[in-house]
C-alpha cells in the first residue's frame, strides 16, 4: 500500500531493538549519515551504495516557458540541481518480486 509510510523514527525504534544501542546514538548515526550524502552530493560526487543503489546530482535546463500544473500559469524556471537515485540490481531484483501477485 503506497500510503503506509515508513518514517525515520520508525527506522530508529527498529535499529535500536535490533542491536541494543542506544536510541538518540542510532539517531545521530542516521542524522550524520544523511549529511555525509548531502555532503557528498554537495560536492557533485556520486555516492554509491553497493547493493542499495547510487544517488547523484544531475542538471535540468531552465526554460522560459514553463507552466505551473497546479494554476496553468506561465512560469521561467532557471537551470537547477536535481537528486537522482538509482536503485542497485539486489535492490531491482528484491522489489521486482514483491508485487507478483496483485492484479493490475
Amino acid at each position: 500500500m503506497a500510503n503506509n509510510k515508513l518514517t525515520k523514527a520508525e527506522i530508529i525504534d527498529s535499529i535500536q531493538e535490533k542491536l541494543g544501542v542506544a536510541r538518540p546514538d542510532v539517531h545521530n548515526v542516521i542524522d550524520e549519515f544523511f549529511e555525509e550524502v548531502k555532503k557528498g552530493l554537495e560536492q557533485d560526487r556520486v555516492i554509491e551504495l553497493r547493493g542499495f543503489g547510487t544517488f547523484e546530482v544531475r542538471t535540468r535546463k531552465g526554460r522560459e516557458k514553463a507552466r505551473n500544473p497546479k494554476t496553468g500559469e506561465l512560469v521561467a524556471v532557471d537551470t537547477h540541481g536535481v537528486a537522482i537515485f538509482r536503485p542497485g540490481k539486489e535492490l531491482k531484483d528484491f522489489v521486482w518480486k514483491l508485487r507478483v501477485n496483485e492484479k493490475q
